[in-house]
């Protein structure tokens, strides 16, 4: 048997590319590459990572390709990623190291310096504390470990600030902003001064109100619309000017950029910009003038775009207003309290919804895919901040309503401008979602078969039949799984400095324009807008790009960070609830399969069980091939994604943030199924493709080790390998604000 070399000659790729290595728990790694090969990964086997850590900004080579991508080995770190390092603090002796929780970071960390092996005395926590360290060497070598000193102790794991604050530092998520960029902010004074408003369009005699949910903590666009004497619509969208007080080589800019964007937690906000900005200068308060970039759309009466002007202007917001005081005073509701300033501006609120039901029948038509599916919404105990209830984020109806009205107003000035930049060959940052991969879509496929739901994967390529197909299953009992697991098939938005389109929207081109307070791709718009609109010469050079496309990946990064984070704090919070409610029972949906088990969605609470292999019943389960159902090998009863399900919660592990349970009525009692009663002992027949071919892709045995497309799949689903967790139901990815897309 001859045995295949570690690494094929350079020839067989050679090609060297720069980007940022995430790790795997398992010790493989990818390097999502800038510049040319943009987009692709390149799989790094455990021997080539040399000494690189997890989310260091490196060096590849390519050493081989093959119809699963490209491998390669680490050449150099160009700049560490991970500084900072929380985990649990271990004590033998007079050595002390910390066994970081983020299982991809590279562990051990040693801690040489004699004050971190002191222990107490040296108020340096006791063993078993939990601790962030701050990396002082990195390894050279493979096997090599980093070196640290403690930075600070957080205090005994299990505690939920404990928890949370580990959560922050594990994604490197700062929150008090540096003193320097705090000064910079304050410098700018509170009012706009009237040097600033030179040179601006007034724009002070449109009454462009905010539209914001109750909670809102910026205000960084406002709108109006109005009827033309033709019969058409004028729409204005006027967005905070943020450009003009963030620039580059600031501190502001360099923290701006390394946050990315704003992170939501439960209990506050971690915003991108300090308070100075965000909450006032590049707020649009009502009655105070505010800087502002504004896209001015004149339409015909069937909404279809006659002219467009991008300006700086100065505004003067006429009123704050809210979801609920729109839809209450537009009549789609009677629950929330009525807003005065609504009231009198409903007249144009009445206008500026003709106009919207109008671009949203077009974006649909087009093929705009439109998913729906439920957000946590976490109820804080207002004395203790402790968590009392996690519930399903329910919109009123009316108040849905309020929301598109906003939406497609966001959604068309990031279009408009997307147009402008690219009418003007505008180098910039468009947010690009390439079309699903055909693979990707046929576990999809199979359970669109086993429901009796026409779908085939050749139609993934027109946005109008995927659009089509979400509508047709709508109103199935299944629709919350089938909007899943569809969503998951999908790529994900990222941003990117060559514009492929956006297929979730069916938008030939788009970008990020309507959030410069909260996101750095909408900063990066705006420059480019300011410096086309004050008369400068734009740089398209080779510098340039790189820069921008170094700021796009950055931001990409940023974002599934912050994604992360939300998400982790969210199942920390789900964690504490449920620690509680150990031993009591609780109705649930299957909406995963995993290798260790099933994820159960509790109707209330709502949470996810992980009911493991061994808690389903007793019998020999196993996963089928195409993972969407557990099989029993003697009994042959089956437990599928979409069955109903009740369990009994057993754990609430707060350091996996994950809820274990067990299925009750497991021997011989027969469940609710949605899929017209059958109960399916082992695996159904593979659906077929139009050309005849079976849509089955996966291998008939589990016990060969994983591929690097299955990999790479494990790794970009988010499941962490943690001992006996079994990993976390798959995130799906939207690449979408709930607020503004």
């Amino acid at each position: 048997m001859t045995t295949r070399p570690r690494f094929k000659p350079a020839d067989a790729g050679g090609a060297e590319r720069e980007g940022v290595l995430t790790v795997n728990p398992r010790g493989f790694g990818f390097v999502a590459s800038l510049g040319e090969g943009a987009g692709t990964d390149v799989f790094v086997p455990p021997p080539a990572l040399g000494g690189a850590m997890h989310g260091d900004r490196v060096l590849v080579r390519v050493t081989s390709r093959g119809a699963r991508g490209a491998e390669g080995e680490i050449v150099e770190v160009l700049e560490r990623g991970t500084k900072r390092v929380a985990g649990t603090l271990r004590r033998r002796g007079k050595s002390a190291w910390l066994e970081p929780d983020d299982t991809r970071v590279r562990g051990p960390i040693i801690l040489p310096r004699a004050i971190d092996a002191e222990g107490p005395a040296g108020n340096s926590g006791d063993d078993g504390d939990a601790v962030v360290v701050a990396i002082t060497r990195w390894p050279a070598l493979p096997g090599e470990n980093p070196e640290g000193r403690i930075e600070s102790v957080l205090g005994r794991p299990g505690v939920l600030s404990v928890e949370a604050a580990k959560i922050l530092v594990i994604e490197g998520v700062g929150e008090p902003h540096s003193e320097k960029a705090v000064a910079e902010a304050e410098s700018f004074g509170l009012e706009v001064p009237e040097p600033m408003k030179a040179g601006r369009e007034d724009l002070r005699h449109v009454p462009l109100p905010t539209i914001d949910p109750e909670d809102a903590r910026d205000h960084d666009d406002a709108v109006w619309v109005e009827r033309t004497h033709r019969g058409g619509y004028r729409a204005w969208v006027a967005i905070a000017d943020v450009s003009t007080y963030v620039t580059p080589g600031t501190a502001l800019d360099d923290e701006a950029k390394a946050r990315g964007c704003s992170v939501y937690l439960p209990d506050r906000a971690l915003p991108m910009l300090p308070r100075a900005l965000a909450a006032n200068l590049c707020s649009l308060l009502p009655d105070v003038d505010r800087l502002c970039l504004c896209v001015e759309a004149e339409f015909d009466g069937s909404a279809e775009v006659l002219s467009t002007r991008v300006v700086r202007g100065v505004m003067r917001s006429r009123a704050k207003l809210t979801y609920g005081g729109v839809a209450r005073a537009l009549g789609f509701t009677d629950k929330p309290a009525r807003e005065p300033a609504a009231d009198e501006m409903v007249d144009g609120l009445r206008v500026a919804h003709e106009l919207s039901r109008m671009l949203r029948a077009k974006r649909m038509k087009r093929g705009a895919l439109d998913f729906d599916l439920p957000e946590a919404k976490v109820v804080l105990d207002p004395t203790t901040r402790q968590p009392i209830d996690i519930a399903r984020r329910a919109d009123d109806l009316g108040v849905k309503k309020a929301y598109q009205l906003i939406e497609e107003l966001m959604l068309l000035a990031n279009e408009l401008v997307a147009r402008w930049c690219i009418e003007r060959d505008l180098p910039t940052i468009f947010r690009v979602h390439a079309p699903p991969d055909e693979q990707k879509l046929e576990r999809f496929a199979r359970m669109c078969e086993q429901l009796s739901i026409p779908f085939d994967v050749e139609d993934t390529r027109d946005p109008r039949k995927l659009g089509d197909l979400l509508k047709s299953f709508a109103d199935h009992p299944l629709a919350p799984v089938l909007n899943s697991l569809l969503l998951r098939s999908m790529k994900q938005a990222t941003y990117d400095i060559v514009n492929v389109g956006h297929f979730g929207l069916a938008s030939k081109a788009y970008v990020h324009f309507t959030s410069p307070i909260r996101r750095y791709p909408d900063l990066i718009v705006h420059r480019t807008i300011q410096g086309v609109l004050s008369g400068k010469q734009p740089k398209r050079d080779e510098a340039t790009r790189e820069k921008l496309a170094e700021a796009a990946l950055a931001s990409s990064t940023a974002e599934r960070r912050a994604m992360d984070v939300e998400r982790a704090v969210v199942d920390l919070y789900r964690a504490f609830l449920m620690k509680d409610r150990i031993g009591q029972r609780f109705e649930g949906t299957v909406t995963a399969v995993v290798g260790s088990g099933v994820f159960v969605q509790l109707d209330a609470p709502f949470v996810d069980v992980l009911v493991r292999l061994e808690d389903l019943g007793q019998d020999q389960w196993e996963v089928d091939d195409d993972a969407l159902r557990v099989v029993a090998a003697r009994s042959g009863d089956s437990v599928a994604l979409g069955d109903r399900m009740t369990v009994e919660v057993i754990d609430a592990a707060i350091l996996r943030r994950t809820v274990y349970g067990r299925r009750v009525g497991a021997d011989g009692v027969a469940r609710k199924r949605v899929d017209g009663g059958k109960q399916h002992g082992g695996r159904r027949p593979e659906p077929k493709r139009k050309d005849g071919k079976s849509s089955s892709t996966s291998s008939s045995s589990r016990s060969k080790p994983m591929s690097r497309g299955e990999q790479l799949k494990l790794l970009r689903a988010g499941r962490k390998s943690k001992k006996g967790g079994g990993g976390r139901p798959p995130l799906p990815q939207k690449g979408q604000s709930r607020k503004k897309r």
